[in-house]
C-alpha cells in the first residue's frame, strides 16, 4: 500500500523518483488502516489538491481523506503521542463472507467479561517482549516497554441474521491505546484475550506472560485482517471511546 501511494504521488508531483513516505504506525501485511498519518516531502512550489489526484488513481482501495502543509519540523511518526488500534472478532457459529476480511472468525463460545478482565493487567507501563517480536539485532535480554492508556472489549453488534435465520453472532471490537506499538503486539494481546474469552486463560496469566519477558507460554497472534490502525493522536490522549 505505502508504495502504491508513494508512486502516485510521485506522479502527482512529477518527481523523478517516487517520494520518501514517513507513516505513523507500521502495520502488518494484511492489516488495515483507517486513521494512519503520512508526511511527504514535495518539490517546493508544488499546489495542487494531492488528495484528491491521488484518490482518482488510487479509491477506492486506498484513500487521502485530506492532505495539509506541515509545521516545520513535524514528523508522522516520531510527533504522534499515541495511537490506537482496533480488532474485530465476529463470534458466530458460521463466518460471515461480508465480514471475513475485517473480522476474525471464532465460532467458540466467548466470555466477554472475562476478555474485559484479562484486559486490565495490560493498561500501565510494561514490559511486552511477551507479546511482541523482536527487533533484530537486538538481545532477548532488552525488554520492550510500552504504556498502554486504554484496553477495552465492547460488543458492537449481536444476535443478527444469518443465512435467513436468527444466529447467536455477535461482533466484538477490542480498542487498544498506546504511546507506540511493537512488531504484532496488539494481535498477540488479542490471541491472549481470546483464549481467557474460551476460559483457557485469565487475567493472572496475562499477568504472568507480562513478568516472565518470554514469548515461550503465548499463543499464535490473531490473523492480521482483524486488526485496523484507527487513529493517531499528537497531543494530549483521546477523550473519549470511539465511534462504533
Amino acid at each position: 500500500m505505502a508504495g502504491a501511494l508513494a508512486d502516485a504521488i510521485g506522479r502527482v508531483a512529477r518527481t523523478e523518483a517516487p517520494p520518501v513516505l514517513v507513516c505513523a504506525g507500521r502495520t502488518d501485511a494484511g492489516v488495515h488502516a483507517s486513521g494512519q498519518v503520512v508526511h511527504v516531502d514535495l518539490p517546493e512550489g508544488y499546489d495542487g489538491d494531492l488528495a484528491r489526484a491521488v484518490n482518482r488513481q488510487l479509491a477506492p482501495e486506498i484513500v487521502v481523506r485530506r492532505a495539509d502543509p506541515a509545521a516545520p519540523g513535524f514528523d508522522a511518526r516520531r510527533s504522534a503521542t499515541w495511537r490506537r488500534y482496533r480488532y474485530l472478532v465476529l463470534n458466530a457459529p458460521v463466518p460471515d463472507p461480508l465480514m471475513a476480511g475485517v473480522a476474525w472468525h471464532v465460532p467458540d463460545d466467548l466470555d466477554v467479561r472475562s476478555m474485559a478482565a484479562a484486559s486490565d493487567p495490560l493498561v500501565g507501563e510494561h514490559d511486552f517482549r511477551a507479546f511482541c517480536r523482536r527487533p533484530p539485532g537486538t538481545e532477548a535480554s532488552a525488554p520492550i516497554v510500552r504504556r498502554v492508556t486504554s484496553a477495552e472489549w465492547h460488543e458492537v453488534r449481536g444476535g443478527w441474521t444469518q443465512g435467513g435465520r436468527a444466529e447467536a453472532a455477535r461482533l466484538l471490537r477490542f480498542d487498544v491505546v498506546a504511546g507506540s506499538f511493537c512488531h504484532q503486539m496488539v494481535r498477540s494481546l488479542v490471541s491472549v484475550l481470546v483464549d481467557a474469552g474460551r476460559g483457557r486463560a485469565t487475567a493472572a496469566a496475562v499477568m504472568y506472560l507480562l513478568a516472565s519477558g518470554s514469548r515461550a507460554g503465548t499463543p499464535r497472534p490473531a490473523p492480521a485482517h482483524g486488526l485496523c490502525l484507527e487513529a493517531v493522536g499528537y497531543g494530549g490522549l483521546p477523550s473519549g471511546p470511539p465511534g462504533t
